[in-house]
């Protein structure tokens, strides 16, 4: 819903509080592209959701942590995660840190925007 809220550049700050509230206990049933969506979302519309995007940075490094993780399998999901991020202003060293050394070994895989995102 935020998705395409935000897509359509429709204000609902409302919607979105609501959401974020009912996500946060949720996040961790979250597949990486709704992870994704969901932080492109908010960053997108401008709607500032601390609690959601701590638990989104958190269930994100946790999943890339692990060694065997197929995860952010696609290098669109990193590359808007990160996005989300920078353009919601929101401090997440641990994530850029997650995100890059998935990246590095990755970036062949990287079309022109998701490496300039």
């Amino acid at each position: 819903t935020v998705w395409a809220f935000a897509t359509a550049g429709v204000k609902a700050p409302e919607l979105f509080d609501a959401i974020a509230d009912a996500a946060l206990p949720r996040v961790d049933e979250f597949s990486s592209q709704s992870l994704s969506n969901t932080a492109w979302a908010f960053a997108k519309s401008g709607v500032i959701a601390p609690k959601l995007f701590d638990a989104i940075s958190d269930s994100v490094c946790s999943r890339l942590s692990k060694a065997d993780s197929q995860e952010f399998s696609n290098s669109q999901e990193l590359a808007n995660s990160a996005w989300a991020f920078a353009t919601a202003g929101v401090e997440a060293a641990e994530l850029f840190e997650a995100v890059a050394d998935e990246a590095l070994p990755r970036l062949a895989e990287f079309n022109s925007q998701e490496l300039a995102n």
